[in-house]
């Protein structure tokens, strides 16, 4: 009888869990696949835990099926060595709006909640699970971010092994592009006002801004850092002003409006420059895991923004936005195959800090298996950063990973890293090369 595995906790990436309102007697849905109601989701200037139109109560709800749905079931299927010994395959919803400081406590009430509860399985009581719970954890996107945080700052004694799906681990061109637009592949929407303006008072989208050291080019005398305020266009501090006008509870004069604007901009810069600070001192060994407990999946492949250019316009701050800068060299032998990514995740940006280079694993897009032809059609639409927790064979993987189980001349195949050979490929489960 195989032993049972740890029960696990999904976390999903930004914008992926519903938001509802519970303030009216029928809860009403601000956030979900098909709502959008950015008006009631923005923050506060005042307050950026509470929103802007008040009174409210806003809760987050389920995590959204199209992206994490089949994950969730073929874990629980795959993971239970018996019917009626289910491996418990629980999903974390956040306030993906917050500060990822703020929710990494969350998310540790809720690793000791779904100890607790496993506990009370007879099946998992009788197996000694007592004696040494722990919890697996798997994030996709900015929920490996709010997993890396976690284990910074609570250590890993409640932790068995972790798996992260297209981490932006050092950041994303993509939210800088959305800060400044409004849209992004961040999420697939037409830009508008309203959009851009919620996305300039979001504190969690300023943890996914790029630190790394390729593909920033700025104008001399500009800073080099995302985290830095000078660097950012003028339009950004004139949103938020106009914001606080609107919405602070005691406004002031346009100077004052611009003072608490610029405030509020850089208090959310130096929020996320912490926590990404935090990220970088990470050091796994002190913290209780090795290596090889992580898997980190890394997306390549497809047409990602490997670049961005701030020029000076008039003095100022500008992002130059070219679709020259989206590139995939991954697979061309005479190019830098390190110009690639996942259509949001540049692959610099996917490599964290903390892992051995040669232990990452790379899948693509065509790593889909043939009868997964709805989940190709999905890449197209929506692009494969977002759709790639579908994949069969990632969830093979994490199987895998979790469990120590699987037969390696089974077709869940990953792809080493650009410059990492095949014979030197370290990763921390078994793999067959395709």
């Amino acid at each position: 009888m195989p032993a049972l595995a740890n029960p696990v906790i999904v976390i999903p990436g930004v914008t992926a869990t519903y938001l509802h309102d519970y303030y009216p007697l029928s809860p009403e849905t601000v956030w979900s696949v098909l709502t959008r109601d950015f008006e009631r989701a923005k923050l506060h200037p005042d307050d950026l835990r509470f929103e802007s139109r008040e009174p409210a109560l806003m809760r987050h709800g389920q995590l959204y099926q199209i992206a994490y749905g089949e994950l969730i079931e073929e874990l629980r299927f795959n993971l239970t060595p018996t019917p009626d010994e289910p491996v418990p395959v629980f999903s974390f919803g956040y306030d993906w709006r917050q500060p990822l400081s703020v929710v990494e406590h969350q998310l540790a009430a809720f690793i000791d909640e779904v100890i607790a509860r496993t506990r009370l399985l007879r099946h998992y009581a009788r197996a000694g699970y007592g004696e040494d719970a722990r919890v697996n954890l798997l994030g996709h996107s900015m929920g490996g971010l709010l997993i890396a945080g976690y284990v910074e700052r609570f250590g890993a004694a409640g932790i068995g092994k972790v798996a992260t799906l297209a981490s932006p681990f050092q950041g994303s061109f993509e939210a800088m592009v959305k800060i400044t637009t409004g849209t992004a592949d961040l999420g697939g929407s037409v830009p508008s006002s309203r959009e851009r303006e919620a996305a300039r008072v979001t504190p969690a989208l300023y943890h996914l801004l790029p630190d790394f050291d390729t593909g920033m080019t700025a104008e001399a005398g500009l800073p080099e850092s995302t985290f830095d305020a000078d660097l950012w266009q003028p339009s950004i501090i004139d949103t938020v002003a106009s914001y606080v006008a609107q919405h602070a509870v005691e406004p002031g004069n346009k100077t004052q409006q611009r003072q608490r604007a610029e405030q509020l901009f850089g208090a959310m810069l130096r929020a996320a420059a912490n926590h990404r600070a935090r990220l970088a001192g990470l050091e796994l060994a002190e913290k209780g895991l090795a290596p090889e407990d992580w898997l980190c999946v890394v997306g390549v492949g497809a047409q990602t923004r490997v670049r961005m250019r701030v020029e000076k316009r008039y003095g100022k701050p500008y992002f130059r936005l070219s679709s020259d800068d989206r590139m995939d060299h991954w697979g061309k032998a005479d190019a830098d195959q390190r110009l690639t990514g996942d259509g949001t995740v540049h692959f610099r940006g996917a490599v964290p800090t903390f892992l051995p280079y040669e232990s990452l694993v790379c899948v693509t897009p065509d790593d889909y298996g043939y009868w997964e032809i709805g989940d190709r059609v999905t890449t197209r639409i929506g692009g494969f950063h977002g759709i790639l927790p579908n994949m069969d064979m990632l969830h093979r993987l994490v199987v895998r990973h979790f469990t120590g189980r699987g037969d390696p001349k089974r077709n869940t195949w990953g792809r080493p890293p650009p410059g990492i050979d095949k014979r030197d490929w370290t990763p921390p489960l078994t793999l067959s090369p395709k």
